[in-house]
């Protein structure tokens, strides 16, 4: 059976969801689709781990990674400050029903063939790596 929809919108994204929300909050029939099997476009978390390797096309992940849902790889670093405007409008446009918000245990990069733990605290970047240059300095 044929469908009619006001507005058809193509991916996942942030704005993408944010237009969504408000288009069919002011009363617009819309259908929302994406190409990918997760949600998210280019700013997507991706999990399980198996999925980003997926995504790049590259062989398996290694034991040694723990392979599985404990990882969340972000495709782009992405914090929202807890009273920020951008937390305010995806609440008011209910986006939020489509997002989790959660405290973040821990933060990594992967540069130079190695992943690195982001110091999260002024003690962690202290500590952390050459006692020369802080970690939070270092590129």
């Amino acid at each position: 059976r044929m469908q009619e929809y006001d507005i058809i919108v193509l991916g996942t994204g942030l704005k993408e969801c944010v237009l969504s929300a408000l288009l069919s909050q002011n009363g617009k029939k819309v259908l929302h689709i994406d190409k990918n099997p997760y949600y998210g476009g280019e700013s997507a978390s991706i999990s399980p781990l198996e999925q980003l390797y997926k995504k790049f096309k590259v062989p398996g992940c290694t034991k040694s990674l723990g392979c599985g849902k404990e990882w969340n790889i972000d495709l782009i670093p992405k914090f929202f400050l807890a009273n920020g405007e951008l937390v305010r409008i995806l609440v008011h446009t209910e986006v939020t029903r489509y997002l989790d918000f959660k405290v973040v245990e821990g933060s990594y990069v992967y540069k130079a063939g190695k992943v690195h733990k982001v110091p999260g605290t002024e003690e962690d970047a202290q500590t952390s790596g050459d006692k020369q240059t802080p970690a939070y300095a270092r590129s």
